[in-house]
């Protein structure tokens, strides 16, 4: 291929060949075609350099990149370079595991972008994460004054935002396998706390500080997997926490709004509801707890 004579031919096939294997995407859009330079061929590097241009129109808030130029080799790794007004900004590698990078600008629209990513992100990993779904619903069981509520919700808040933004800069990293069980047995303890709990006693705010440290290590898990940008790691960590927060709300305001409609409508099936909703969660967590300590890869 190093040979002018042989590469001049194949040309043709090898730029078509690379550009159905590498997809470019700005602001969302997919980019058409790009336009290819011939092969050159660089001896002295055991090498060849092609070029290609894609033109967006107008200048993106965030550029993905899709490559699998050799989907026959697992080993084969993709080096990515980002450049901004000539200066390198970001790097990355692509590999048969993890094909795809997004890079967000550091303009106007890249911020825009990040949140447009992450706050969305942030909703979807509270919704759809039932272990810290079953906390919150496990704190709100036992009703009590909006002003409570707001306490107990407000100090889980503040204590996994500490430990998501720790985490999320690699300053405290602890292994999932401590994280996952610590989680199930947060649950399990909110779940006995409400059954033993007596009168003029609520510690919930206390569970939920205390508590929210360890969920934030596990919030701040599912945020490394979605590498994070480099140029924009503050606006990144604050969209992914607004989203959770806001996923939060939206269950805190459904549950609370039902468990205090049955509380004004029959006191007596609401205490029954609170004291079965308890034992659940107890029983939950500790299932959770015995799956993730014994058999963290899943029963089969």
């Amino acid at each position: 291929m190093l040979d002018p004579s042989t590469l001049g031919p194949l040309s043709p096939q090898l730029v078509a060949l690379l550009g159905s294997r590498l997809q470019l995407a700005a602001g969302g859009r997919i980019l058409a075609d790009g336009d290819w330079s011939a092969p050159e061929a660089l001896p002295d590097r055991q090498s060849l350099r092609l070029r290609a241009h894609y033109r967006s129109g107008v200048a993106p808030g965030s550029v993905s990149v899709t490559a699998r130029l050799f989907p026959y080799d697992p080993a084969h790794q993709t080096f990515l370079n980002f450049y901004e007004k000539g200066a390198l900004t970001s790097q990355a590698i692509l590999d048969a595991s993890h094909p795809q990078f997004q890079y967000f600008s550091g303009s106007r629209q890249g911020i825009l972008a990040v949140i447009g990513k992450f706050v969305p992100a942030g909703i979807h990993h509270i919704l759809i994460g039932p272990d810290h779904l079953l906390f919150l619903v496990g704190l709100l069981l036992l009703g009590g004054s909006v002003r409570r509520l707001l306490l107990v919700v407000s100090s889980f808040t503040i204590a996994h935002s500490i430990t998501l933004t720790l985490a999320a800069l690699n300053v405290i990293t602890p292994p999932a396998r401590l994280i996952e069980p610590a989680i199930a047995l947060s649950i399990v303890y909110v779940g006995v706390d409400n059954l033993m709990v007596g009168r003029g006693r609520d510690v919930r705010a206390w569970i939920a500080f205390a508590f929210g440290f360890i969920h934030g290590f596990g919030f701040a898990n599912v945020l490394r997997e979605m590498n994070l940008p480099s140029q924009a790691l503050g606006w990144s960590l604050f969209s992914f926490n607004l989203g959770v927060e806001i996923g939060q709300l939206l269950v805190v305001v459904v549950v609370a709004s039902a468990l205090a409609a049955l509380k004004s409508s029959n006191e007596a099936a609401s205490r029954r509801l609170a004291f079965a909703g308890s034992l659940a969660v107890v029983l939950v967590g500790a299932f959770w707890f015995f799956q993730r300590v014994f058999f963290p890869g899943g029963i089969a």
